[in-house]
């Protein structure tokens, strides 16, 4: 008889987006005359730019015919894409990261879930708390978690809680960890270290022989000096990887591209982490298409830098009215500045989930409640800046109203 992988057993029986998006479906199901808006998951909604469509027609085109067809891409990725990503994301900020050190891959999401093949299953994990759920459960199915508590945690994992009293900053825990997730722009509070932060982290991981896994995915919504990527603190790339994406910079969520940098110089015991994702990745991925990779390459253009941006200032805008509309009722935010998210309290000392069911229910708006990304967000809720304007300006006319609604 063959067995399974009982690891899988220690999950929560949904992942959190899908708990959210069937608690929305069956609402709607059952309010077909009520429109509900969604700001709970974090998709993009506006096409992508032009120049990176017209890349992807022109790369088609050359799928079709037999001179210019490609088959399977380089396992790292086309030097036309590294060589740019290397060019505009790093050596513009003083950043020294070689074609050879990125690899690029189908999602951030995928990427930071596969890197735990690199390491031992005795390794301790730190993870900030509240925290995008891939982290922990990508650990949980790997054996490394240990066991469920009864709220949701986990008894080998060490939670840095990030909570108001700390500005929503993670603090060195008493455990000593081996891993290291962080996570800035922050996913879901939208806080974001600065140099001093980052540097404090570095040095702690350096000093106890920790690696840094590093997820800047949303570093492209930054609007204040911050750095836009650990490799900015120096010696970090003997202690960090780091993750990026262009889901949320460029709109890929339906196209799917991102990469992972792991320097040369990063080394445990002798051994090279980039060898060994390598090795890994030759293994049991066979790149990202040449047709994505041409549509990436042309978000580094001219045309193509003008155009993301013009997209994510729309989203930042979209959160500066959310945010707004949410002090003007008296909820209190945060984030929302250097993150398409926002924080907030919930109302009247709802539950996380009680206050989803209750705007569900009295302004058919769809969040994410705090609790589901861990028990220190228990009494917040996330807010998404990724949908249109008319439904951003009409959500916030509805949230208006819960000044005058009670349960």
């Amino acid at each position: 008889m063959f067995g399974i992988n009982g690891n899988f057993l220690k999950l929560a029986n949904n992942y959190l987006f899908a708990t959210v998006n069937n608690k929305a479906k069956d609402y709607e199901r059952a309010n077909p005359d009520k429109k509900v808006i969604k700001l709970g998951i974090g998709d993009a909604v506006l096409p992508l730019a032009p120049a990176v469509v017209d890349a992807m027609v022109k790369a088609s085109k050359e799928m079709g015919k037999a001179e210019t067809f490609r088959g399977y891409p380089p396992y790292q990725g086309y030097d036309f894409l590294l060589e740019a990503i290397a060019e505009n994301d790093y050596k513009v900020r003083g950043v020294d990261i070689s074609k050879d050190e990125i690899f690029v891959s189908d999602g951030a999401k995928s990427d930071c879930s596969n890197i735990l093949d690199l390491f031992s299953v005795d390794n301790r994990i730190a993870v900030q708390d509240p925290v995008y759920p891939v982290y922990v459960d990508s650990n949980v199915i790997e054996g490394r978690a240990g066991r469920a508590r009864p709220n949701g945690s986990y008894n080998k994992v060490i939670y840095l809680p990030c909570v108001e009293s700390n500005g929503f900053m993670p603090e060195f825990p008493e455990r000593q960890p081996d891993i290291i997730y962080l996570n800035f722009p922050n996913n879901p509070t939208g806080a974001m270290a600065d140099y001093d932060t980052l540097k404090r982290w570095v040095d702690y991981a350096l000093d106890i022989n920790a690696i840094i896994l590093y997820d800047g995915a949303y570093e492209a919504f930054i609007t204040e000096d911050k750095p836009r990527s650990i490799y900015e603190i120096p010696n970090a790339k003997k202690c960090a990887i780091e993750f990026r994406s262009f889901s949320k910079t460029a709109g890929f969520t339906g196209v799917r591209c991102a990469y992972t940098v792991i320097p040369k110089e990063l080394r445990t015991s002798g051994v090279s982490l980039n060898d060994l994702w390598y090795r890994r990745q030759a293994t049991k991925f066979n790149g990202v298409s040449y047709v994505v990779q041409r549509a990436a390459e042309a978000v580094y253009s001219p045309e193509g830098k003008r155009q993301t941006k013009e997209s994510i200032d729309y989203y930042l805008e979209n959160a500066k009215i959310i945010k707004q509309g949410l002090e003007e009722i008296g909820l209190k935010t945060y984030g929302g500045v250097n993150s398409p998210y926002i924080w907030v309290k919930t109302l009247d000392k709802f539950g996380s989930w009680e206050f989803f069911d209750y705007l569900l229910r009295k302004v058919q708006i769809v969040s994410t409640p705090g609790e589901g990304f861990g028990s220190c967000g228990k009494g917040f809720m996330r807010l998404s800046a990724f949908n249109f304007r008319e439904n951003i300006l009409e959500a916030v006319e509805r949230l208006k109203k819960l000044k005058k609604i009670r349960r």
